[in-house]
């Protein structure tokens, strides 16, 4: 299991982790269990201005269709080319292998903590 201590979390099932100023972002467990089988990732494109708070990409199911918004604002330096070839990697793995974007950013906003995201997820 990953060692989730490092990440931080949006309200909006967004994970981030931090290196420097570039910020690894993904949804979590929580979000791919309830999106079920991911079928389909739309994400911005190298080089695009994110900004916080805003949908900067779907993340799409057999049963519906999830936005994925910006934890930060920023630059998109990669995006992960393996969850667009294989989407199921975001439900299977989605602290690892199932990471969709790294973005340079300058400030880094509020976000939650483990504790307070599990607190906000927990039935």
């Amino acid at each position: 299991m990953t060692d989730l201590s490092a990440f931080q979390f949006t309200a909006e099932h967004e994970w981030v982790l931090v290196d420097g100023s570039t910020a690894t972002i993904g949804i979590t467990a929580y979000a791919a269990e309830k999106l079920g089988d991911i079928v389909y990732a739309d994400l911005p494109s190298v080089g695009a201005t994110i900004s916080h708070g805003a949908v900067v990409g779907e993340i799409e199911s057999t049963k519906s269709v999830g936005e994925l918004f910006a934890p930060v604002d920023g630059t998109v330096l990669e995006i992960n080319e393996a969850v667009i070839a294989s989407p199921e990697l975001i439900g299977s793995d989605p602290f690892g292998e199932g990471w969709l974007i790294r973005v340079s950013f300058e400030s880094l906003p509020e976000l939650l903590t483990l504790e307070a995201y599990e607190d906000l997820t927990r039935d």
